[in-house]
């Protein structure tokens, strides 16, 4: 019996991305009984159903999935040795996930870094909250992501990236923020649920038995930042971002206590690194390093 291949795998591919055998039919430039067919002989290839009928969509099946991430992998494997050849040099695109705050504060430097040390290969980069980053990694749409504690992290493999200062922010001339209390029926300003920083702060308010008022959630911290500014509420930030905001100054700050204040961002992946992942991770010190050098001067 013939062995998967390639082909086998890049029509399955499709099928699951396009959510159907006639769009991906289209994309493939191919007649939709044709990608039926070969999608049945690799089922029967393999012995499992790799999609199941829900009304009139396709929905992929636990064994689908199993076969998308190994399917994600050496296509992606293929591409690389492709364009290694064609090239005569190291290339590929690596599809990165991070945070709004780590793509604001802290990623410039690396990603300039990044394209001068390495022409052939290119970033796409996507923002989200770490829940959302998971999940993305999780279907194999992102490569690697940078999230915030905490977070779940047996699933996959992780290195601690650089640590940050969380802080409470509202507007000028209000009153101060010394404990939870403070922030009882009080509005709170943040991301979306998922969001690593809101959790905290949500849990925090928990253990003190205080209950906010309303919860305010959008999806920018440039947002977030100028609601708080308004007096429209309380919210939660990175305090190096802060200082980047272009209403920074028309906060004002309140520490968290000291348990709380520490933050650590990770970046995380769910198989040995590619080498656009390892040329990412050969530069990470750049991240410690000019930290460093910003919190000495």
């Amino acid at each position: 019996m013939r062995k998967v291949d390639l082909d086998d795998l890049h029509i399955f591919r499709s099928v699951v991305r396009e959510g159907g055998v006639a769009k991906a039919a289209a994309r493939l430039n191919r007649v939709p009984s044709n990608v039926t067919t070969r999608i049945k002989q690799l089922e029967d290839r393999l012995g499992v159903s790799l999609f199941r009928r829900q009304g009139r969509n396709l929905v992929i099946t636990e064994s689908g999935r199993i076969l998308l991430g190994h399917a994600e992998r050496l296509l992606k494997m293929a591409d690389i040795a492709e364009q290694e050849v064609r090239s005569g040099m190291a290339a590929g695109v690596l599809r990165l996930g991070t945070l709004e705050s780590t793509a604001g504060a802290r990623l410039p430097p690396l990603l300039s870094a990044y394209h001068l040390q390495n022409p052939g290969m290119s970033i796409e980069l996507q923002t989200g909250i770490t829940d959302a980053l998971l999940r993305m990694l999780e279907r194999f749409e992102i490569d690697a992501a940078f999230v915030a504690e905490p977070f779940e992290k047996g699933r996959f493999s992780s290195l601690p990236v650089f640590e940050e200062e969380l802080t409470l922010i509202s507007a000028k001339g209000g009153p101060k923020i010394r404990n939870a209390s403070d922030l009882s029926g009080q509005t709170i300003v943040v991301f979306p649920h998922g969001c690593s920083y809101r959790r905290r702060l949500v849990e925090w308010l928990a253990e003190e038995g205080v209950s906010p008022g309303r919860i305010l959630e959008f999806g920018s911290y440039h947002a977030i930042v100028a609601c708080v500014a308004a007096a429209t509420g309380i919210g939660i930030i990175s305090a190096e971002l802060l200082e980047r905001a272009v209403l920074g100054t028309a906060v004002q700050r309140h520490p968290l206590p000291a348990r709380l204040r520490g933050n650590r961002t990770h970046l995380i992946w769910s198989d040995d690194p590619s080498p656009p992942l390892q040329a990412l991770m050969a530069l990470l010190p750049m991240l410690r390093n000019k930290r460093q050098m910003d919190m000495a001067a």
